[in-house]
């Protein structure tokens, strides 16, 4: 570690793990233990001198340059072999200020901005999900805050061949512009990030290392989740499970979604509706499917829990203002009331939500947590005003979907399980070492929609968490008596085969007004008529042949951080052509997938990267790819170098 000090600047430069390298710059010092994603590191072999670290294939440069106000040190980051230039700070003006700005706000916190240099040709993937529609985000300004479909993961792989984490969970921005980059929080401490170099699989294991890799995947995940918004009874999810094995459809997953508790915060089933969830999850086991439950962070003055955690202070605070959050439209009541959540970042907090849920869910068997709206869903969207046990929410208020999946893991694994999945609409940095799945929000129901997915899942996967999926058919909307939405739910049915969770959601046509009585439409295999579900039930088939395949891939991700779905430039990092394919993606190193996302096609063209021998899975003829055609009833794909995998059955 080295620390270099000018006037009252103090950057700090630290090994954290091999090839990588944590950046710290503060006031006066360096403040140990603030809120973040980083993990103990992994030993690495350092060489250090007064103004330079190398650890690895990594080489990291303070230089002092001297301006007319004075010195100011700038950073350079290079690859320690060639000596060439990976990345460095630029200087916002030659005068002032430097490559970093700090503007105070009282009380030790700052606007913080962090500035690099801009790279002709450079590309940038990660940084969580979002709905822009493009994988390289080279060009974008993104805010870092969280929002239902938008999920802030502040790191970012580089074409250049390096990695690099914003390791604070501020409210902020990061601008990927022409002229330079920049890294922003409204309000914060220090500035705080971590690098690493590599090939894009290399960068991805080594950010694993730094914050966390993800459990294994049960076996039982695996397989196919059954779900609609909403089942409004015990009696009407069984049914749905016992027509789907007497029509001798595979199903893994069944989904208890919102309202089927008494109050938002009870965490318990409604006995009105669900008189013996005993009884249905004793059921549902003897089919081999898994109950899923929804959990909602938010508590409603209703709830027999409300006061006891807001007297224990277990609930989010607010800056300015009565404590809460959002409208809610209870059991019970008959108009919208204000809810509060509770907060993830309170030990207290989490062992208290967890012995609840424990007692009412866990002890009976569920072991699959849905953990909904857990951005929080913040009504209006303001989260400058909230403040939580571990800080104001203008600092760390894009931690709490991280905070909220490790209420649940680690209740779990104190309480004897290996097997808990909790699938969520957000995430932060480090959300993977907690289980924590991504599901990419309340979408249209549209083939532009599935479209921006195909990238979403992509940048996800290169954002570190493994686990991801969509609401098959989209969220809002679809008409299953519509022969164009048949066609476009087939369409993403074969896509999701391939995606590393296998899940059906939505509020189908017709819906109803919002409230404790709603539902959506049908939304299971055979409400499509009996051409699509024909074609609907050959996909759930081919999710079974190829879940060996898949685990093995679920068992890199645990093991070595890589995903199992993925861009082809991470496996063909020298293809230049590999670098610019958006809408195709490989599934483990072996299979390629070229999902059909236009109404009415039955083609389309394939890039197959070279340095590999393609075979057409379905006809298993050797393919150069080009114009391959793509009937309703079949999804492009390709095995790699001989590769075999059960496609055609």
């Amino acid at each position: 570690m080295i620390e270099v000090r000018v006037r009252h600047e103090v950057i700090r430069i630290e090994p954290w793990g091999p090839d990588s390298l944590r950046v710290r710059v503060g006031r006066h010092g360096i403040t140990e233990d603030l809120p973040g994603a980083l993990v103990a590191p992994k030993p690495a072999e350092v060489q250090e001198s007064e103004h330079q670290v190398v650890n690895g294939s990594l080489t990291a440069t303070v230089e002092l340059v001297g301006t007319d106000t004075g010195v100011v040190p700038v950073l350079s980051f290079t690859r320690t072999d060639t000596g060439a230039e990976l990345f460095s700070e630029q200087r916002a003006h030659f005068w002032w200020p430097g490559p970093r700005l700090r503007e105070e706000r009282g009380g030790g916190y700052a606007r913080l901005e962090q500035r690099f240099h801009a790279y002709e040709g450079e590309r940038f993937f990660g940084l969580g999900q979002h709905t822009h529609g493009r994988l390289d985000q080279k060009g974008m300004v993104l805010d870092l805050v969280q929002r239902n479909g938008e999920v802030s993961i502040p790191f970012v792989l580089s074409s250049r061949g390096y990695g690099l984490l914003w390791n604070s969970p501020a409210v902020g921005r990061v601008e990927l512009a022409e002229n330079g980059t920049r890294w922003v929080a409204d309000s914060a401490r220090q500035i705080d990030y971590w690098v690493t170099a590599g090939s894009p699989l290399q960068i991805l294991s080594r950010y694993a290392d730094a914050t966390g890799h993800t459990p294994m995947l049960p076996e039982w995940a695996s397989g196919f989740w059954q779900s609609k918004l909403r089942y409004r009874s015990q009696q009407e999810l069984l049914e749905v499970a016992r027509e789907h094995k007497r029509r001798g459809l595979p199903m893994s997953v069944l989904v208890a979604d919102f309202f089927h508790w008494t109050h938002l915060g009870d965490w318990r089933f409604d006995p009105a509706e669900w008189p013996d969830p005993d009884a249905m999850i004793a059921e549902l086991d003897s089919l081999g499917i898994r109950l899923m439950v929804s959990i909602w962070p938010s508590v409603s003055p209703l709830s027999s829990n409300y006061a006891e955690m807001r007297d224990r202070g277990l609930l989010v605070g607010t800056e300015h203002g009565l404590p809460a959050h959002a409208p809610w439209h209870d059991k019970g009541f008959d108009v919208e009331m204000p809810v509060t959540f509770y907060d993830p970042t309170n030990p207290e907090a989490r062992e208290f939500v967890w012995e609840t849920v424990k007692r009412n869910y866990y002890d009976r068997g569920v072991r699959a947590f849905w953990l909904d709206a857990c951005e929080p869903e913040l009504q209006p969207g303001h989260p400058h005003n909230l403040s939580f046990h571990s800080g104001p929410g203008s600092e760390v208020a894009n931690l709490y979907p991280l905070a909220s999946a490790q209420t649940f893991h680690e209740g779990s694994r104190t309480a004897g399980a290996d097997d808990v999945v909790l699938l969520c609409r957000s995430a932060w940095a480090g959300s993977q070492r907690y289980g924590a799945a991504l599901w990419s929000g309340d979408i249209p129901a549209t083939w532009d929609s599935l479209r921006t997915q195909v990238r979403a899942g992509l940048n996800v996967a290169l954002s570190g968490i493994p686990w991801w999926t969509t609401d098959i058919g989209g969220f809002h909307g679809g008409d299953p008596d519509s022969p164009e939405y048949r066609e476009l739910i087939v369409r993403w049915f074969q896509y999701g085969v391939f995606c590393p969770l296998f899940r059906l959601h939505g509020v189908r046509d017709p819906r109803g007004a919002f409230g404790p009585e709603m539902t959506g439409g049908p939304n299971e295999v055979w409400s499509y008529g009996p051409e699509a579900g024909e074609l609907i039930a050959s996909a759930l088939w081919l999710r079974e042949r190829i879940r060996p395949y898949l685990m093995t891939q679920m068992r890199a991700a645990h093991e070595h951080g890589t995903p199992p779905m993925r861009p082809l430039f991470t496996e063909f990092p020298d293809d230049p052509s590999a670098w610019e394919v958006d809408d195709e993606f490989l599934l483990g190193p072996d299979l390629l997938v070229a999902p059909v996302l236009h109404a009415g096609a039955t083609s389309r063209h394939v890039y197959l990267p070279s340095g590999a021998q393609w075979t057409d899975a379905w006809t298993g003829e050797v393919s150069g790819g080009g114009l391959v055609e793509a009937p309703l009833d079949r999804i492009p794909l390709f095995l790699r170098d001989g590769a075999k995998l059960p496609i055609s059955g």
